[in-house]
């Protein structure tokens, strides 16, 4: 690595410095300048038709007699010629030391063109030091560098993040001047800085300069994107003279990345409205932006968006795995089986992403019946393929199976189970009841349990009330991920269940100590014309909330009628029971639901997503609901989704 305190001389002089003559031997018998003159009299046909040749050498013997040819015909000496030469050597990998750099020593007046050769040479070959001695060689011979140089330069400095030599090199655009406003120089600059996590230095580059394009915006506007800054990213976006498709797709993109799906599909609206190109990489933001929003209606437009383009789910295979995962994520599983039937082409990733689907809405059989038919194809199953078959049978029960599937990876496949299968298998495990054989499992890991895998072990915890075990995997989480709060809810909760205030206690107080605050719960909804309602926990201001109240106090009144009482340990607070039935009138999902019911045409799905696990009142509630009203009710929370029909839950009551 190039040292920061390395010095570019600028002054002409026969001692080569920090390069040895040694290394780069000079010839002592240097004819005049006039016999420069004289090659240059010499055809430019024949030498572009020395270059044009050079474009087509495909190997060193090739390109050996092509040098023979400019040897014989006196262009030994045509800088333009060589430069291409060595060029076309480096490109086919052929090291700088001993031939290319051999060329080079035999030019006796080599210009800027044959230097950025050599310098662009080296660069290829990762060997930086040398690239800037030779950078060093030509100040100090008093051969001013072009734009190219320092473009050169500045892409190897950001390629191994050295942010010194790139500021250095940086001074010489200053120093020797004149590339104030080049353009392709100050975006090499942006490029550099970007790439060596010194965003702001960047950012004042592109400030100072006076002429900026295209890729002067979006290389800026994709840094603030990856760092999460949306909002400068935003702003720059405003500024930008002329919007066009990469530019509009790194919004379309960063907002998808940055969990802001709303804004992603705003952004996508508007590039449409304006009749701006759409291609895969655009789709594929807006698609995932749509699964982590959940909404049936845009799901559908984005299709038709894809459908009309040449990158529909049938021609694009990577299009249609990400509308396969949309649609299971938007709770059609239905039409993402749809999209998959329908492509002509299919892979590892539409295969995965629709066993996944099946997994996600419980529909284990289907997703084995899968895996059956893609295990008989020329495709391979992956570890994400083995992700989806363990989840369905987590999700289903099936014990004996998962465990087949499980033994089946490395002995048949060559897949070492990752810590995200062993996941699954303690999931499965736990789900199932046998705690003890789960925890073993975790114990005997031949690999060390991420967060992951003791957060199913918690989870199963909760379901089957097992605080001792909670406690042990609640203690590896703190440890692993000290500042996820939703491990400390969980523990506290499980406590609530089991009547143990003075460990809720404890639990809390630790999370005060740590400075953690609960994340609130919500949960959204789509209405009939399209529009995305947000619903908090205890929040009563939304616009309709008078009906939303009469509705859900209807529903209870109708449930209780049948039985129904309030599972009041899903409140984790030591209150009275009054106080409880309270609590759990208002959480998010059954706000969510009570609009629902009065917002959307009876008897059509009504459709709730949840930030967080669905507590087990709610989760009555809506079977109940599902049951009463003749409504299809599917409900998506952070673990799986929930299909509601006749008063039974898709999940089993495994979730």
């Amino acid at each position: 690595m190039v040292t920061l305190s390395r010095r570019f001389s600028t002054a002409t002089s026969d001692s080569l410095g920090c390069i040895s003559l040694k290394q780069f031997p000079q010839n002592p018998h240097k004819p005049t300048p006039f016999y420069q003159i004289q090659q240059q009299q010499q055809p430019k046909q024949l030498e572009s038709q020395i270059v044009t040749t050079l474009d087509g050498c495909k190997n060193l013997t090739q390109i050996k007699q092509v040098h023979a040819r400019i040897l014989v015909k006196g262009l030994d000496q045509s800088c333009y010629v060589l430069a291409k030469l060595i060029r076309t050597l480096t490109k086919l990998n052929i090291p700088v030391d001993p031939y290319p750099l051999s060329i080079f020593n035999r030019v006796n007046y080599p210009n800027p063109f044959l230097y950025n050769a050599l310098i662009r040479g080296y660069l290829i070959e990762e060997r930086l030091n040398e690239s800037t001695e030779f950078y060093s060689l030509m100040r100090k011979e008093g051969v001013v560098p072009v734009s190219f140089t320092f473009t050169a330069l500045f892409k190897a400095c950001g390629a191994t993040m050295d942010v010194g030599l790139g500021r250095q090199i940086h001074g010489q655009t200053i120093l020797v001047g004149g590339f104030g406003e080049d353009l392709h120089v100050g975006n090499s600059m942006i490029n550099m800085y970007i790439k060596c996590g010194f965003l702001e230095c960047g950012r004042k580059v592109f400030d100072e300069m006076p002429n900026r394009d295209v890729i002067s915006w979006t290389e800026l506007i994709s840094a603030y994107v990856k760092s999460g800054n949306m909002e400068s990213a935003g702003e720059l976006f405003d500024g930008l003279p002329v919007k066009d498709m990469v530019a509009w797709t790194v919004m379309v993109s960063g907002f998808a990345q940055n969990a802001k799906p709303r804004e992603a599909i705003m952004f996508f609206e508007k590039m449409q409205e304006f009749g701006v190109e759409t291609d895969e990489i655009t789709l594929i933001g807006v698609i995932s932006a749509c699964a982590q929003l959940g909404a049936a209606k845009y799901a559908d437009w984005i299709r038709d968006v894809a459908e009309k383009s040449e990158f529909g789910g049938r021609h694009s295979v990577v299009v249609g795995s990400a509308l396969i995962d949309m649609y299971s994520k938007c709770g059609s599983v239905g039409d993402a089986y749809r999209v998959f039937q329908g492509m002509k082409e299919r892979n590892v990733y539409s295969y995965s992403s629709m066993i996944l689907g099946f997994a996600m809405h419980g529909r284990a059989h289907e997703a084995m019946k899968l895996f059956d038919e893609m295990v008989k194809t020329e495709i391979k199953p992956n570890r994400v393929t083995f992700i989806g078959v363990l989840t369905a049978c987590s999700h289903a029960g099936m014990v004996e199976q998962g465990w087949q599937i499980f033994e089946l990876m490395e002995k048949c496949y060559g897949i070492k189970p990752s810590a995200d299968h062993y996941t699954c298998m303690v999931d499965l495990l736990g789900r199932a009841g046998r705690l003890q054989e789960a925890h073993e499992l975790v114990k005997t890991m031949p690999i060390e349990p991420h967060g992951g895998v003791w957060g199913a072990l918690l989870g199963a915890c909760r379901i089957h009330k097992s605080p001792d075990i909670a406690a042990i995997a609640a203690n590896h989480l703190f440890e692993l991920e000290p500042y996820c709060i939703g491990n400390y809810i969980l523990l506290a909760n499980i406590y609530a269940s089991c009547g143990r205030w003075n460990d809720v206690s404890t639990v809390r107080k630790l999370m005060r100590t740590r400075g953690l605050r609960k994340n609130p719960a919500f949960s959204w909804i789509e209405s009939e014309k399209g529009m995305v309602h947000e619903f908090f926990s205890g929040d009563m201001t939304h616009p309709r909330s008078g009906e939303i109240k009469q509705a859900l106090e209807d529903l209870l009144d109708r449930l209780e009628a049948k039985g129904y009482q309030p599972h009041l340990s899903s409140v984790a607070y030591d209150v009275n029971d009054e106080d409880k039935r309270r609590i759990l009138m208002t959480h998010s999902e059954k706000l969510a639901l009570a609009f629902g019911l009065i917002s959307t045409i009876p008897g059509s799905k009504i459709r709730i997503v949840k930030n967080l696990r669905i507590c087990e009142d709610c989760h009555s509630v809506i079977c109940g609901a599902s049951q009463i009203t003749g409504r299809e009710i599917i409900v998506r929370d952070i673990m799986r989704f929930h299909h509601f029909r006749d008063g039974i839950c898709s999940c089993g009551n495994f979730w």
